[in-house]
């Protein structure tokens, strides 16, 4: 059996634990009867070979990993809020129980993941909210192009988190409300102009510091809409109209930072 899970970009700005977008970058799972657990590509020497292996953790709280043997070849880099562990998980579950609903898969996993945003994204694709347990797909697409720009370290989605307060001001919750509803309007309805006016968060981005998301909003791109953090960071993710030319501008402007422009991904774990 060979299952495959795509990348994610969770909150979309104000969407903060709710929305996600799943994005044309996969990890590939092979199991196959046997022993081990091998990982080539991103995480190769780093990810545990063994049961304790996010994915064949997955695996197990839904099936039965003995006799098994796990390969996994991964693309999405580690702590960088593209997902990958969502993915990691997305792949155990759809492999031990692939004929499983995708909410029945979605409450196991989230014994290993907490946050279920990222995971409803990878397991079903297109735009997602989540909500007690529950996934609403909105959209097969986006009506902007996510341009994402990866840095070399990393930052944990825990300690990310670290830094959120418990409380935030009355008036700076009423405007992410109204900016989460214009995201998700803009996506199901496949509006531009809604989707952009959205783009903004006060919940957790401000507690969140980016100096390239903090430089992309004061001069965004040629080609650019706005910008968000993708989930926890430290990736950025540029909404562009025109992704070649947002594409090359990040290039030029912060050449030790990884440029990828990302489709989003009708399909999700498969």
């Amino acid at each position: 059996m060979v299952v495959r899970a795509p990348a994610t970009s969770a909150n979309l700005g104000p969407g903060f634990d709710c929305a996600a977008v799943a994005l044309d970058l996969w990890n590939e799972l092979e199991v196959t009867d046997g022993d081990g657990v091998v990982v080539e590509g991103e995480g190769a020497g780093e990810l545990p070979p063994d049961e304790t292996n996010l994915a064949v953790q997955a695996f197990a709280l839904v099936g039965d990993p003995s006799g098994k043997r796990f390969r996994f070849v991964n693309r999405i880099p580690l702590e960088r809020g593209l997902g990958s562990s969502a993915a990691a998980i997305a792949l155990g579950l759809s492999a031990a129980a692939p004929d499983a609903a995708a909410e029945e898969l979605l409450a196991a996993g989230r014994a290993l993941e907490s946050h279920a945003d990222n995971l409803a994204a990878a397991l079903v694709g297109g735009v997602t909210l989540t909500w007690e347990g529950r996934i609403a797909r909105i959209a097969d697409s986006l009506p902007l192009v996510p341009v994402a720009l990866v840095p070399r370290e990393r930052m944990s989605t825990a300690a990310s988190r670290r830094s959120l307060p418990s409380t935030v001001p009355h008036g700076d919750a009423a405007a992410n409300a109204a900016r989460a509803a214009l995201v998700a309007a803009g996506a199901a309805t496949g509006d531009r102009e809604l989707f952009a006016a959205g783009l903004d968060d006060r919940l957790h981005e401000p507690y969140r510091p980016s100096v390239a998301l903090d430089a992309l909003r004061e001069a965004l791109p040629a080609g650019a809409r706005g910008a968000t953090l993708s989930g926890s960071g430290p990736s950025v993710i540029v909404w562009a109209d025109d992704a070649n030319a947002c594409a090359t501008a990040l290039v030029e402007r912060f050449p030790d930072h990884d440029v990828r422009s990302l489709a989003v991904s009708a399909k999700g774990a498969l």
